[in-house]
């Protein structure tokens, strides 16, 4: 195994991005440094750049998320964007979903560790839970999969008039045209591309918004959603 390389001190952007918990956010570094690498679920290349590609470059997502609302972080990993979007917004309920059993066991000891009463970790697919969790207004994403397919999974979670926030660099206009039809299809009503971070983070971050209307995933998934509502019911009076 390679080993890993030295995790450098916080940068003073950390100390104002963070605010009060500073120092759960240094924890978390170190635990992504130290666990993380050991576990596979980042490589050791990315310990020297954790605080400005991950943690900071995530946490700054929180100026695209609305006040008090209930999020999902599809394909969560080592807790990317989730868990600096939970250290900078204790107002936001956040599902942590991720269907790797090693991944949610971290998620899970980093949760109850840093005391993150407002996040819960899911094991399960985006897909497999679909009916299952409540729908929430907002979805967030960061390395899952191109934004075409990010969307099936994600939109479908979203209630109505909600909204998905992907995470991502340099092929986000390009990811976004391809992915047009695809997303008009799932029932998005408007997207743009948002930068945030400026002044903390050198480049900005770049998030792709979209937006959906009254039927999150289309016609297929509100079927879907339903059929799965309904056996929930059934289950539950059994």
């Amino acid at each position: 195994m390679t080993e890993a390389a030295e995790l450098p001190p916080a940068p003073e952007q950390a100390r104002e991005v963070f605010g009060e918990r500073f120092a759960d956010a240094v924890r978390y570094a170190e635990l992504l440094a130290e666990a993380g690498v050991q576990r596979g679920l980042i490589g050791p290349r990315e310990v020297p750049r954790l605080w400005e590609r991950h943690l900071l470059n995530c946490a700054v997502l929180s100026e695209a998320v609305p006040e008090g609302v209930t999020v999902c972080d599809v394909g969560s990993g080592a807790g990317l964007p989730g868990i600096p979007l939970a250290l900078v917004r204790d107002d936001l309920n956040i599902t942590l979903l991720e269907p790797l059993l090693r991944r949610t066991n971290f998620l899970t000891e980093v949760v109850e560790l840093l005391g993150l009463d407002h996040v819960t970790v899911v094991r399960g697919r985006a897909e497999e839970v679909m009916g299952k969790l409540p729908p929430v207004h907002v979805v967030t994403a960061r390395a899952v999969a191109p934004l075409d397919r990010l969307a099936t999974w994600g939109i479908p979670l979203l209630r109505p008039y909600g909204e998905m926030l992907a995470l991502k660099g340099d092929t986000a206009e390009e990811e976004l045209k391809a992915a047009a039809a695809a997303l008009s299809k799932l029932g998005a009503v408007e997207t743009s591309i948002l930068h945030v971070g400026e002044g903390l983070v050198d480049p900005p971050s770049t998030v792709v918004r979209v937006e959906v209307g009254e039927s999150p995933g289309g016609v297929r998934f509100a079927a879907k959603r339903a059929k799965a509502a309904r056996t929930g019911r059934v289950r539950r009076r059994r």
